[in-house]
């Protein structure tokens, strides 16, 4: 059969050689032909190993065990091993030839027994047989012993139950002096130790003294060919007796302290020019770090794995990686001093010991360390694989940012990465950079010319290009008049013409997307209020995207060429500076901890096609990195604008509008984020790019605010109503109120989503003390859908307030009115309080 198989050179020819045999068995399983059954099974067996189903055997096997002779027995148990498995119903009916076999006088059939038993043994084998494989333990055959050590393994996995069976027999097997029973008898005890805390102090108590010294004679017996691997005598018995050891004296001082002795001679006699004395000597590293404290031993066990660091084995350089993180929370100090080796293994060849090296060298940077290491991965980021530069490069970013001793030398980092890997320097990073930017005013002017220099040598990082253009936009004067020099700092020449030329390449350059195209017009339009000679040359290289498929560009350059031919008295107010953005605010809304105003980070780009419009979303800055949140659209908005334009929106005047205008932070920001990347299109254009039609109503260009007329205020609500959403206003409610806590609800709701409404929640402290752990829980019926967002704190202060915000969506809206049950959890002095209560008082319109 074998040989027709083999035979066979198409797959068709092998399953017609598999059917015609599957087909003779099954005619002598029907004869119940006896001489021919073993024979049928060693077929059936093969066949099943080649992936054919051979089901109607199984009841063979059992026959074949139930006969008398050992070969019968032997190829039925073997069928049984491979044919069956512990999920098999007919395991039931095989449980009494076991028993059996067990308590045969032939040894050679009872280890039949113990080896099927312990590959098949089922929890319900496992409690009927368990009393034989106990007393096989004390089997006056060390074969038998061995056997049945590993068949109690196997009971022990299935009823922990039974641990306490084992205890004693198991302790009996550490005296052997037969390697092949020690071994097992040891493996035994660990599983027992693993299962039974009981089981584990007796061996603590009893058992640790007889295994430190069967170590120790195990490490200094003298060559022995019979158990000798490399030179190294039985490390296969060494392994399991150091797992065992690591067990009994992990949390226990005293069990410790008589292992250490025996630890440090495996730990400095054992050879590490062999592999077997590598995997001892990795095994002994792990028992050191794992016992209780003793500090020589545990460096003495780091400084074994900066020797593995040194391997040319990349399997034992990356084990060892892999322990001394472990290691590092026990004892930094001593890992530090192989820095310089595990830095090393950051530029190996082999990818996985470079991930693992750099997240090792990651863990082990702090504020003493980080300038040189950091200075070292930036030069090996120059010549690393681009596989490795996205991972490099966000580590040493992180690196930078959580350990900079200084603003100057965080932006130089900071540069330095972008030049060599802006391309994989993700959004949220270059942010924050520019957030630091803005808050370190005495380095505007250095700032602003090191990314002038970079960008003239690094212009295919698309993130440097975005960072520069911004920087030079909002500080292209301290630029071009050399503003704020360091004494660093050699001396550059930049002209006015040289800033724009800059931009402009940026701007045209072919690798630059929209957001960088964006963000290249808005720096051309404030370099043109900057320098007011350069304003026709801005205009004509903003003039050319006017007819640009990508509606975005195309809307920019509309806007910004009328401002700057038309409206050239409040173009300097719309294109100030910045304001100084909130470095904790953006730290805490990128670490998740503070709500945002909109969710538009993670994008690495802005993608709009051609003649889709985006929807209206809340205003915000420039990058999105605003310190606060954005404001709701409110009649408020008038005063916004009054600041901006110096105009009494409450008492129109017929006279002219000033030209001197002190605009405000807050007017700034509205109309410059009118401006920004992501704005709406206006839902029509015609003439003036600025005026902005809704509904198809007329309305007054911003022309009108410097005119005479006094429809001035009117056209300016308007201007701002092209872009705000009509939302409905709902009264807010009193949801619940107690002696000791208040809550109120605000509603909001988007006029494209009336089934859905987020609701901002205000939680008001009622006493003088402060509740902490503050949860708030809420359940509602099966045709709404609650979406819950964390709270702005869980700590609620004396007479104080805080938020959450929850969407709840009505699937029945008009038909079914909102109902929602709370329940509220929080912590006075340690003491656990809660409050419910059922809110039925929303808004019907909801």
């Amino acid at each position: 059969m074998i040989r027709a198989i083999r035979a066979s050179k198409t797959a068709a020819e092998e399953r017609a050689v598999v059917r015609k045999e599957c087909a003779a068995i099954r005619a002598s399983i029907n004869e119940n032909e006896q001489d021919y059954r073993h024979r049928d099974l060693a077929k059936l067996m093969f066949i099943h190993m080649l992936g054919y189903p051979t089901h109607f055997g199984q009841m063979e096997c059992l026959k074949l065990i139930a006969s008398t002779g050992f070969p019968e027995k032997r190829i039925g148990y073997l069928g049984l091993m491979l044919l069956l498995d512990e999920r098999q119903e007919v395991l039931m009916l095989v449980t009494n030839s076991l028993k059996q076999d067990l308590n045969h006088t032939n040894q050679y059939i009872v280890g039949l027994a113990l080896c099927a038993l312990g590959n098949i043994c089922s929890a319900e084998m496992a409690r009927d047989l368990a009393p034989e494989v106990e007393r096989l333990l004390q089997f006056r055959d060390p074969n038998i012993r061995k056997k049945a050590a590993l068949c109690a393994i196997r009971i022990i996995r299935k009823v922990p139950d039974l641990s306490d069976n084992f205890t004693n027999p198991a302790a009996s097997l550490l005296k052997e002096k037969h390697h092949g029973v020690l071994i097992t008898g040891v493996h035994l005890c660990t599983e027992i130790c693993i299962v039974s805390s009981e089981a584990l102090e007796y061996f603590r108590k009893k058992c640790t003294e007889g295994l430190v010294k069967t170590l120790r004679g195990i490490a200094n017996s003298p060559y022995s060919p019979e158990y000798d691997v490399a030179g190294i005598t039985d490390p296969f018995l060494h392994i399991r007796l150091l797992k065992l050891l690591r067990i009994l004296g992990q949390g226990d001082a005293e069990a410790s302290d008589r292992m250490n002795d025996i630890l440090a001679q495996v730990a400095s006699k054992t050879e590490s020019n062999k592999n077997a004395g590598n995997a001892i000597l990795y095994e002994c590293v792990q028992t050191i770090m794992s016992i209780e404290e003793n500090g020589g031993l545990r460096v003495l066990a780091i400084n074994i794995l900066g020797k593995f660091l040194s391997n040319r084995d990349n399997n034992i350089r990356y084990v060892a990686l892999n322990m001394l993180m472990r290691a590092l929370t026990v004892d930094s100090k001593a890992v530090q001093r192989h820095r310089v080796t595990i830095l090393e293994c950051v530029k190996d060849s082999d990818a996985s010991i470079q991930k693992r090296a750099l997240e090792l060298i990651y863990l082990l940077v702090n504020e003493n360390n980080v300038k040189p290491l950091a200075t070292e991965l930036i030069e090996y980021l120059e010549v690393s694989e681009q596989d490795f530069k996205g991972d490099l490069t966000a580590k040493i970013c992180s690196i930078v940012e959580k350990f900079a001793p200084e603003k100057i030398w965080y932006i130089d980092q900071m540069l330095k990465v972008l030049s060599e890997a802006g391309n994989y320097v993700k959004e949220d990073v270059w942010h924050a950079l520019i957030v630091v930017i803005t808050n370190a005013p005495d380095l505007h002017g250095y700032t602003v010319r090191a990314l002038y220099r970079a960008l003239l040598t690094s212009s295919e990082q698309e993130t440097l290009v975005r960072v520069a253009i911004w920087c030079i936009g909002e500080y292209a004067d301290l630029l071009v008049n050399n503003n704020g020099m360091l004494e660093l700092e050699e001396p550059i020449t930049v002209t006015e013409s040289d800033a724009v030329d800059v931009v402009e390449t940026a701007f045209k350059h072919h690798t630059s997307d929209v957001t960088t195209k964006a963000m290249a017009l808005i720096a051309l339009l404030k370099i043109s209020s900057r320098f007011p000679s350069c304003s026709e040359r801005v205009k004509s290289i903003i003039g050319q995207n006017k007819g640009s498929f990508v509606l975005e560009l195309q809307q920019r350059s509309m806007e910004f060429s009328s401002i700057i031919q038309k409206h050239q008295n409040i173009r300097s107010s719309l294109v100030e500076r910045m304001p100084v953005l909130d470095e904790a605010t953006f730290s805490g809304r990128r670490a998740g901890s503070l709500p945002t105003a909109v969710s538009t980070s993670g994008k690495s780009s802005l993608s709009i096609p051609n003649g889709v419009v985006k929807a209206a979303a809340p205003l915000v800055d420039l990058l999105d990195l605003s310190s606060d949140d954005a404001p709701a659209p409110t009649s408020s908005s008038a005063n916004f604008l009054q600041d901006l334009l110096g105009v009494d929106l409450t008492q129109p005047s017929p006279h002219p509008v000033s030209g001197t205008m002190q605009p405000s932070k807050a007017g700034a920001d509205i109309l410059f984020d009118l401006l920004s990347i992501g704005s709406p299109a206006p839902s029509s254009i015609n003439g003036d790019l600025l005026s902005v039609h809704e509904n198809s109503a007329p309305v007054t260009t911003i022309d009108a605010i410097s005119s005479n007329s006094p429809t001035a205020p009117s056209s300016v609500m308007d201007l701002l109503d092209g872009f705000e959403d009509k939302v409905p206003i709902y009264p807010s409610i009193v949801a619940f109120e107690s002696s000791t806590l208040k809550i109120e609800f605000n509603f909001t709701k988007q006029p494209e989503t009336p089934q859905a409404t987020d609701i901002v929640a205000t939680f008001t402290n009622l006493t003088p003390k402060v509740y902490t752990d503050f949860l708030f829980q809420a359940a509602v019926p099966k045709f709404l859908q609650l979406n819950l967002d964390p709270s702005s704190s869980n700590s609620l202060a004396a007479n104080g307030n805080i938020k959450q915000t929850m969407r709840v969506t009505n699937s029945q809206h008009g038909t079914k009115p909102m109902v929602m049950r709370m329940r509220v959890g929080y912590k006075i002095d340690g003491k656990d309080e809660l409050e419910e209560g059922q809110i039925k008082n929303f808004p019907r319109e909801l």
